[in-house]
Formats: structure tokens, sequence, C-alpha cells
């Protein structure tokens, strides 16, 4: 029997991770296959609503996470919406005040600096109680640590940690990790990942490159 990634809970008699991508139900979040949410605080099918904070439908901004990524308790990802503007002369918000300044609605927007959408690859590992913010791009295969702060983009199979988060290592040589992303494994079948399996986890990359 082959992974069925359309599953809510994966493990049996574990109600604490969910393939994420089956307890979304806003369109501006998309999930890949297989990428697991774990929490032993919440209910983790209330991702939207405790993960995915200041993201409101007027902004526009998106959320995409890959396949095979492994999010932790408490990992937050917090949009423009939460941010204060800083061209104006003031961080207060008088633009979300309209009504009380007599300010055109249509410039609510205004209000914060939009630094763009939330992008993480595949087979990202994001720690415990992490903090994506947003504009932020993390490359397939890094690694967020425990309550990193992440404020700028993170590449392809690096290790980052810390408040502001800054890079600790690459995971793995240049050249190999040139061919991970080159061989995007992630986005082979189901049965053929079974059937490779030993090869993905030992790192045996050139047996997985001949197949």
């Amino acid at each position: 029997m082959n992974p069925n990634p359309n599953i809510i809970y994966p493990r049996t008699g574990d109600t604490q991770t969910v393939y994420l991508k089956l307890v979304i139900t806003k369109p501006t979040i998309e999930v890949g296959d297989f990428t697991i949410y774990n929490d032993f605080v919440n209910d983790p099918r209330d991702f939207e609503k405790n993960n995915v904070l200041y993201h409101y439908p007027i902004n526009h901004d998106r959320l995409t996470i890959g396949k095979f990524c492994s999010i932790a308790c408490g990992a937050k990802f917090i949009f423009n919406c939460a941010n204060h503007t800083l061209e104006s002369l003031s961080t207060y918000t008088f633009p979300l005040f309209f009504e009380e300044w007599d300010l055109p609605k249509s410039e609510v927007a205004t209000a914060w600096d939009n630094k763009g959408d939330i992008v993480i690859g595949n087979d990202v590992w994001i720690g415990y109680d992490a903090i994506i913010m947003a504009g932020v791009h993390i490359g397939d295969g890094a690694i967020i640590g425990t309550r990193a702060v992440v404020t700028k983009d993170v590449e392809p199979y690096s290790i980052v940690g810390g408040v502001p988060a800054k890079e600790i290592r690459k995971r793995f040589a240049p050249d190999v990790v040139a061919k991970l992303l080159e061989l995007k494994w992630w986005n082979w079948s189901s049965e053929k990942i079974k059937n490779h399996i030993a090869a993905i986890q030992s790192g045996n990359i050139d047996e997985l490159l001949n197949i």
C-alpha cells in the first residue's frame, strides 16, 4: 500500500499531527502533499487561526508551503498587516481609522509596509516556536531552528537560527546541494519515493541520480 496524502491524520491514534493541506480552507494559503504540522498545545486543525497571523484579505498576500515540510508546534507566519509603515513620520496607523480622520477607505493598506508573500520550499523543517516574517522566502531543504525569527530569505539546504535568524551552516557541500535541487525527489510519485527511501535516508545521492 502506498502512502496516502489525502487523510488528515497520517499516524494511527495521533491527533496532534496532520497533513496540513487537508485542514487549509483559505484560497490564499497553498500547501503541498505530505507536509505535516504537529501541535501538542492546540488542535492542529486550527493552524490558520493560531499560526497564520495578520493574514487579512485586504492585502492579498499569500502563504505557499511546499511538499514534505515538517512544521513544529507553535511555528508562526506573520504577514504584512502586522507591520506599521516606516515611510511616514509617525508609525500610528491613521489609514486604519479612516472614519475618525476622514481618510479614503481605499488607502487602508498604506498603514503598513507591504513586503510580499511568504514562500516555503520543499522538504523544509521549521522548528518549535519559530517565526517567519512577511516577505521571506525559504529555499528547499532548509532547517529553521527553534524560536528563530526569520526576517530575511534563507538559501536552500541552509540551517539558520537565532534572533534575527542567521545562517549557521549549509547542510551539504555545494555540489551535493546542486544535485539535490536538480533531483527534486519530492516531485516523484509516492510509489517511486517509497521504493527509494533507503537511498534518500542514507544520503546515497548518486544512486538516486542514476534511477
